[in-house]
């Protein structure tokens, strides 16, 4: 039962089933021919085009194509990002599925990280907070099903995964989560309070970046876990300034907390304070990722091009050092700015 069953569910025309239900077809046209060359009247290759059809009258067509938060994710996102290149099972065959997305293409499917972030992030912040603040369990568990299971089917609707994909995404979160829920406030506490932890933070994650599993072919998976892992260097080693600092802000007054009501001056407040979060984040990447482009690359004596930033000793030291100083500058520098320009 179980050996048809799981190959069921990597079954492509499962997928392909889900699109269609969405309204989403695959066509395949014959758009011509040409004569041969030599002329002898044999018909010419006929090129077949792959076409997407969302089901609106048949009208439109287009060419297919906080600390344990972001701990749990960093865990969770490696270990989802590295089983892609060391179980290598492709993605879904087109045709039949209709491919909405090219840039991943070149990766793996087995699991889906986009599930397994979902997951994480929407009961992680749930379990984080349901004892922390007053709000309805049930309406958060609603909400946390939703996020997760929405984000699941769009990853069907694009034809990126299969249904086991997905579902083992989910279910290695769910492990992973159970396993590290009973330690979570041990190692909040400890990333906040060890010297160490600035040394750590930045030595592991760029150790495990450069040491992923290694492809026969460029793929953006390890310039992405870079990324993921990067972002989450930077903000444990703001976190840790932050608290070392005494700039952690703590709500005063019993547990649990009431939820603060949204008027319009906390709306304007919170948008002044993305917009300037914003800028200051664009312009750290845009310096960050320039200077370190031009060193790393020097360092290397090779010209600044597309192809030296895949060679993993130009694509990880670069992409480390440009999104490691985003997630510092998010976590420490922006939120100083905020308190100076008295937006909290």
């Amino acid at each position: 039962m179980m050996a048809y069953f799981i190959p069921s569910l990597q079954d492509p025309r499962l997928v392909a089933s889900f699109q269609r239900v969405c309204g989403l077809f695959l066509q395949v046209e014959d758009v011509g021919s040409t004569n041969n060359s030599c002329g002898n009247g044999a018909g010419a290759d006929s090129e077949q085009v792959l076409r997407t059809r969302p089901s609106m009258n048949g009208q439109w067509r287009h060419t297919a194509e906080e600390g344990s938060l972001h701990l749990q994710g960093q865990i969770v996102m490696y270990l989802g990002q590295a089983s892609k290149d060391i179980i290598k099972w492709p993605r879904p065959l087109s045709p039949p599925v209709v491919k909405l997305e090219t840039r991943v293409d070149a990766e793996y499917g087995m699991p889906s990280t986009h599930a397994m972030a979902a997951t994480a992030i929407s009961f992680t912040f749930l379990l984080a907070t349901m004892y922390r603040y007053k709000y309805s369990f049930a309406l958060g568990l609603m909400a946390s099903v939703l996020m997760s299971t929405l984000v699941s089917l769009s990853r069907l609707y694009t034809g990126m995964h299969t249904v086991l994909d997905v579902i083992c995404g989910i279910l290695l979160t769910a492990v992973l989560m159970g396993l590290t829920y009973p330690f979570w406030n041990i190692l909040d506490d400890l990333q906040l309070t060890s010297p160490l932890t600035p040394l750590i933070a930045v030595v592991l994650p760029f150790l495990m970046s450069y040491n992923y599993p290694a492809l026969d072919h460029y793929s953006p998976t390890r310039g992405d876990t870079t990324i993921i892992l990067a972002v989450a260097s930077g903000c444990t080693v703001g976190f840790w300034m932050n608290y070392q600092y005494g700039q952690t802000y703590e709500p005063t007054g019993p547990l649990p907390f009431e939820v603060p009501s949204i008027t319009p001056q906390v709306a304007l407040m919170a948008i002044a304070r993305f917009l300037v979060g914003i800028s200051i984040l664009v312009a750290t990447r845009l310096i960050v990722k320039t200077i370190s482009l031009k060193v790393v690359c020097a360092w290397f004596h090779v010209p600044d091009d597309m192809e030296a930033r895949k060679r993993l000793e130009i694509e990880v030291p670069y992409k480390f050092a440009t999104y490691s100083s985003i997630g510092f500058v998010a976590t420490a520098i922006v939120p100083l700015l905020h308190q100076y320009l008295k937006l909290l």
